[in-house]
């Protein structure tokens, strides 16, 4: 179910009516388990099935770390770990073995290659294994103590709620169980911050339905076999147009879930902070997916040893990170290729930094150039065939020799990648807080709202939902 789709309307807001009903108050977090169920199920049911089974595992394992036998305390943490993890590879990963280790026409292979994707597996997962290792942790960090509670039914609800809560089931962003289930309180309606829920929405939906659904009919062209007979300006307007596109999308997704969850009286940690105006890689990833960036850095770039073991360490533990963050987002070799691109220039960043050498360029030279450096990476999201990416790049110089420009295409992809660049720019230029936005912040409002109702691009699925 889309949040950009009338049954999504149909059932979020009876869920909201009953939610806040004075009656009510005992029962909301079956009434959010319940929606959430319903908001998973709607397309495929059988995938709530797989969800239910994940909960359950993780019902249990925190449970028992917390509750069970000390002596236990870490076999009950593991196994809750590797069933997560187990789960997450078999569906996720199991094509990817199937059609690199086996051979053309082999069972096993062949079964392999069948096996579906559900939707939302890399986050609820996730989000599964911090729930296990936090309970771990809760006798070390006294904050964590809340995470788990004894009464096994009231443990269920609120694991359900953490886990299954429909605004950031299948999309993110990744919510840490320390962050969530301190919040899992009674809510009240005249709690609610309207002001951050309307400015959410709005946002949200404007950078999901204006920008990233119209950008979506320009850069389709992207895929192959379509560029080969494109210009070489063209294919790098393109380019450009599905890095506004991808931030788009799932910016306008994050923050459409921050403000829902506003709304039910919840707080989502910010998934993006204007990563297109970074002037270093490693300031791109404070600013990126920050919640899959900060999950990874306390989940696995840590316990691998960080930076504390001295700098071949360091940086080997940067590449490893990167390279299963690549591979989180999808089972193709060239997400792996892509975190591998990522993971290399934070650990030249680093070298560069240990050894004290610095460039001195103006600020903007930094931002555009990291900007084209994570643009040309994203090619290998749109093109997860790795020979694809290849013979793209060579149109990409070689193709000068076309004379047809495709001038309608380009127009549209710079009309409406103007929105990305501008929201950019005005966070740049109101760094110093300036009066004149306390005046201009309605009006903006106002024309998103407009062009959300006249200019709302073809539906389509949330990029982020393929991972």
């Amino acid at each position: 179910m889309l949040f950009n789709s009338v049954p999504f309307l149909l059932l979020v807001l009876p869920t909201f009516l009953l939610y806040y009903l004075p009656f009510m108050r005992r029962f909301q977090l079956q009434l959010l388990i319940i929606s959430s169920f319903i908001f998973y199920a709607w397309s495929m049911p059988w995938l709530l099935t797989l969800l239910v089974f994940s909960l359950a595992i993780n019902v249990v394992s925190s449970h028992a770390v917390v509750f069970g036998a000390a002596s236990m305390r870490k076999t009950y943490a593991t196994l809750g770990v590797v069933a997560n993890l187990a789960i997450l590879v078999f569906f996720k990963y199991s094509p990817l073995v199937g059609r690199s280790f086996f051979p053309e026409g082999s069972g096993i292979g062949e079964f392999m290659i069948s096996i579906p994707l559900p939707v939302g597996i890399s986050f609820f997962t996730f989000q599964g294994i911090s729930l296990v290792v936090d309970a771990y942790r809760g006798k070390d960090i006294p904050a964590y103590n809340s995470i788990v509670v004894q009464g096994m039914w009231a443990h269920t609800l609120r694991i359900s709620t953490f886990i299954s809560f429909f605004a950031q089931l299948v999309a993110g962003p990744v919510v840490k169980a320390h962050e969530f289930l301190p919040q899992v309180r009674d809510k009240y309606f005249k709690d609610i911050d309207w002001n951050s829920t309307f400015a959410c929405l709005v946002t949200g939906y404007f950078l999901k339905m204006v920008v990233a659904d119209n950008l979506k009919d320009q850069t389709f062209w992207i895929t192959f076999p379509y560029f080969r007979d494109m210009h070489s300006i063209t294919l790098v307007v393109l380019l450009f147009g599905y890095s506004m596109q991808i931030f788009a999308d799932f910016a306008g997704y994050s923050l459409i879930a921050i403000g829902l969850a506003h709304g039910f009286g919840y707080a989502l940690m910010a998934n993006f902070n204007f990563p297109y105006i970074s002037t270093t890689f490693s300031e791109f990833w404070r600013r990126w997916h920050i919640s899959l960036s900060s999950f990874l850095r306390e989940y696995l770039y840590i316990p691998l040893g960080g930076n504390r073991k001295g700098g071949f360490n360091t940086y080997r533990n940067l590449m490893l990170t990167m390279v299963l963050g690549g591979l989180w987002h999808g089972a193709a070799w060239s997400y792996a290729v892509w975190g591998f691109f990522h993971g290399l220039v934070l650990a030249v960043e680093r070298l560069i930094k240990d050894i004290g050498w610095s460039v001195k360029l103006p600020k903007a030279i930094h931002m555009l150039f990291i900007f084209a450096m994570v643009t040309l990476a994203w090619l290998l999201f749109k093109l997860p065939e790795f020979d694809h990416v290849v013979e793209y790049m060579r149109a990409l110089f070689g193709n000068t020799h076309i004379t047809n420009l495709q001038p309608i295409i380009l127009f549209f992809t710079l009309l409406f990648s103007i929105p990305v660049v501008g929201y950019h720019l005005l966070y740049l230029w109101n760094q110093k807080p300036r009066a004149a936005m306390t005046g201009l912040r309605p009006v903006l409002y106002g024309i998103m709202l407009f062009l959300i109702l006249v200019n709302a691009g073809g539906g389509a699925s949330f990029i982020y939902f393929q991972f």
